[in-house]
């Protein structure tokens, strides 16, 4: 099929970024534009002659711009088939021309519903109707009309038009394809924003959740080199994350920093202090908070010292020049950095010293905020799990000290800090901290007793003084006296087990003050 000349365009956009350029393009081309609204106001301030959609179907745009693309000269115009007859002369007939390029993106319901606290009201407003019928109707009818949802697009349509007129069936049907997947995101965002409305009501999951995602990048590979691995959005995402974050220098990341960096990020936006993290293998093998942030990232590094190497770093303040001084100290190797940003003297240490400049990726999201529960999917063969996500701060309201012995004041900041960590080990989590860093973790063993030791044994002597928080009760009291006896001073952990009486019991014996949570923090 030869190229379609493009000689009208339907213009009508949320988001005018590049528009002016792009329409200047079309205009360039002998392309008569067509708009609405703002995007007409935009596009006149911008020196462009620009058809007014009311003047052309006769009816005046109403209720506040809700009704004004919805009409038969406009619909008639994308959806009437070049090819038949009785189409064109219909057309003919009812005073229709032809829209050859239909330029649409949406209102933005997904910014919308990502602001915090925002109203029903609000989020409703910014449902589109006219918009996904335009794009809906356009993709349907590609053999004749081109349909752009994405600034992205304009360049490759523009080169085309300004080289040949027209637009080939290859890149209709490319558009025609994202311009459904664009609808098809759209509307699962609304659909979910209306499930959870539906499921907080309720106080159950829906009947069902629609998943659309969309592919941002190709990597690598995924956890090994012998299989396949990408990066997909999903809906609505806001806030800082790492598939909206911007990649300042390094090279491409892996499947496996990606988790990595993940885990990351979530364990340092909990904390309001100033907090350092160092993951390896999605573990916490280091983790500091300090008023100051280069002191919390020597922390971080020196507590599993071994394990750091090929490590990867999480940070909830910008980065500045003496943690990045920290960070390139002679025999350190990390694989990527992940902060809200980095100022220019640090980036300039980061990126020049021998053995960084070509290795490490830094990952700048935006100023991080405490995470709201969200729901986690985890696939399995045949479906998924969904579960409420586990990021909400335990009400300290509800923790009971169990045991003779009190915490201190300082002991109780440090189980707080021991506490926040351990929900982020997998289980069996142990954790022991000492002057708000981590110290020793014992991680992913079948008996917690062998969590125990690994703790107590990656501490060493730096046990004595430290704090011990479980993530799921101590099914028996085997374990306090291998902590006691290393030198930990205080314990946190749910409770719950039936012979919780037991551990109580242990911990008298040997002076250490004990608070039940009455929460578990299993990571599967």
């Amino acid at each position: 099929m030869p190229h379609v000349r493009v000689q009208r365009a339907l213009i009508s956009v949320s988001d005018k970024l590049g528009l002016a350029p792009f329409a200047r393009g079309l205009a360039a081309a002998g392309v008569q534009l067509y708009s609405t609204g703002g995007t007409r106001r935009h596009l006149q301030e911008a020196g462009l002659t620009v058809e007014e959609v009311s003047a052309y179907t006769g009816s005046p745009e109403m209720m506040d711009g809700r009704v004004k693309t919805l009409h038969p000269k406009i619909h008639g115009g994308i959806l009437f088939r070049r090819d038949n007859a009785d189409d064109v002369r219909e057309a003919s007939e009812q005073g229709i021309v032809a829209f050859d390029l239909v330029v649409v993106n949406l209102y933005p319901f997904e910014a919308t519903v990502a602001r915090p606290n925002v109203t029903d009201a609000e989020a409703i407003e910014q449902i589109d109707i006219g918009g996904p019928s335009l794009i809906r109707a356009a993709a349907k009818n590609h053999r004749f009309v081109a349909v752009a949802t994405a600034t992205e697009q304009y360049a490759a349509i523009l080169e085309e038009i300004s080289t040949s007129g027209g637009t080939s069936l290859d890149l209709r049907r490319r558009l025609a394809g994202e311009a459904f997947a664009r609808t098809a995101q759209y509307d699962q965002t609304i659909a979910q924003y209306f499930a959870s409305k539906a499921a907080s009501a309720s106080g159950d999951f829906p009947a069902a959740i629609p998943l659309m995602l969309r592919r941002k990048t190709s990597l690598r590979y995924g956890e090994n080199p012998h299989q396949g691995g990408a990066l997909y959005a999903g809906p609505g995402a806001g806030g800082a994350n790492l598939v909206s974050a911007h990649q300042l220098h390094g090279k491409e990341l892996s499947y496996n920093n990606l988790l990595d960096l993940d885990s990351a990020l979530a364990i340092v936006r909990q904390f309001a202090e100033p907090t350092a993290v160092v993951i390896k293998h999605n573990n916490p093998c280091g983790a500091a908070s300090n008023l100051n942030l280069a002191v919390a990232m020597r922390r971080g590094l020196d507590g599993d010292a071994l394990s750091a190497f090929g490590s990867v770093i999480g940070l909830n303040r910008t980065l500045d020049a003496a943690t990045a001084e920290v960070l390139t100290e002679p025999d350190r190797f990390v694989e990527a950095i992940v902060a809200p940003d980095f100022d220019p003297a640090a980036l300039e240490i980061l990126t020049t010293r021998p053995k960084w400049k070509a290795n490490v990726r830094l990952l700048e999201v935006g100023a991080i905020a405490a995470e709201q529960p969200a729901w986690q999917y985890r696939h399995i063969a045949g479906g998924f799990l969904v579960q409420d996500g586990d990021t909400a701060d335990d009400p300290e309201s509800e923790w009971q000290v169990v045991t003779d012995q009190k915490p201190s004041d300082e002991q109780l900041a440090e189980l707080r800090f021991a506490w926040k960590i351990s929900r982020y080990v997998k289980s069996n989590a142990i954790v022991l901290a000492a002057g708000r860093t981590l110290v020793g973790v014992g991680a992913g063993q079948m008996s917690r007793v062998d969590s125990v030791e690994i703790a107590v044994r990656k501490a060493g002597p730096r046990a004595v003084g430290s704090v011990l928080a479980s993530d799921a009760f101590f099914p028996f009291g085997d374990s306090i006296p291998v902590a006691a006896t290393a030198g930990v001073t205080a314990v946190i952990q749910p409770g719950g087990s039936r012979r919780d009486d037991d551990v109580i019991a242990a911990c008298n014996r040997f002076g250490l003050p004990m608070i039940f949570t009455g929460r578990r923090h299993f990571k599967h």
